[in-house]
């Protein structure tokens, strides 16, 4: 369901693809990511036809001007879940808070699994 904000000059709508692909692009710069999990299948059918949706792993509800964030991710063997988990938050509420001037209600964080890198 679209978003809109209202402004002196008038009102935006924001798409939740808009605000996924935001939310999406903040938690793969985190580090401790290693990618973003699929939610639907057809996520999983573009992946296989080589085609980038940077709003991937990202789900995206809420009414008026708040918003709740739903991130699939797959994280790094070693790293501390529960730390990472933190500054995923912090950063995604900061960069769709910050590109939107919607309020993000909550942000939770679904590890979809753990990935360990093999021998270079």
């Amino acid at each position: 369901m679209p978003k809109e904000v209202r402004t002196e000059l008038g009102r935006i709508t924001l798409s939740d693809e808009v605000i996924a692909t935001l939310a999406g692009v903040a938690t793969t710069e985190c580090y401790g990511v290693v990618g973003m999990a699929s939610t639907r299948l057809q996520d999983g059918i573009a992946e296989m036809l080589g085609r980038e949706n940077l709003a991937r792993g990202v789900r995206v509800h809420g009414d008026g001007d708040e918003v709740d964030i739903d991130l699939y991710v797959v994280m790094g063997y070693g790293a501390r879940i529960s730390e990472i988990a933190r500054n995923i938050t912090e950063k995604v509420r900061y960069v769709v808070e910050g590109a939107t001037g919607l309020k993000v209600r909550s942000v939770r964080i679904n590890v979809q699994g753990v990935r360990v890198q093999g021998p270079p």
